[in-house]
């Protein structure tokens, strides 16, 4: 049994590291990849129950989604922008790990660099993937 020495070392908690954007990055590569997984089934149950349901049921899905001229309502740009920027978003720290994974960027300098490199092109892209979506 284990006995409760109070000289024994505690483990390094969050009050001794410091925050960076390599963390903040981990923990958006998880809860992006949870997101995606949970709102994508939601989405697709509901769209499949839709289908299965009626003509009726699938017109209430689409006009969650769309307006009457066709073009997304708030929420349907909430949840369209959101999962946009949740799959590059993943994307870019999944292509950063394949990088890390070589053995390349982990000098702290480089590292920090990646990571807010990863934000920066997932928010670049969802911008440019809906301004092209926008001109069609």
């Amino acid at each position: 049994m284990a006995s409760r020495n109070p000289a024994r070392p505690l483990s390094p908690h969050l009050q001794i590291y410091k925050w960076g954007p390599h963390m903040l990055v981990s923990i958006l590569h998880r809860a992006t990849g949870s997101g995606m997984a949970t709102v994508g089934s939601l989405l697709l149950v509901w769209w499949l129950a839709a289908i299965a349901s009626g003509e009726q049921a699938y017109a209430t899905f689409v006009d969650v989604f769309t307006t009457d001229t066709g073009g997304l309502n708030i929420l349907g740009y909430v949840i369209g922008i959101g999962l946009t920027w949740s799959l590059l978003q993943h994307m870019m720290t999944g292509i950063r790990h394949l990088v890390m994974d070589t053995g390349a960027g982990f000098e702290l300098k480089r590292n920090r660099m990646g990571a807010r490199a990863t934000i920066l092109a997932s928010t670049l892209l969802t911008v440019a993937f809906w301004l092209y979506m926008g001109m069609k």
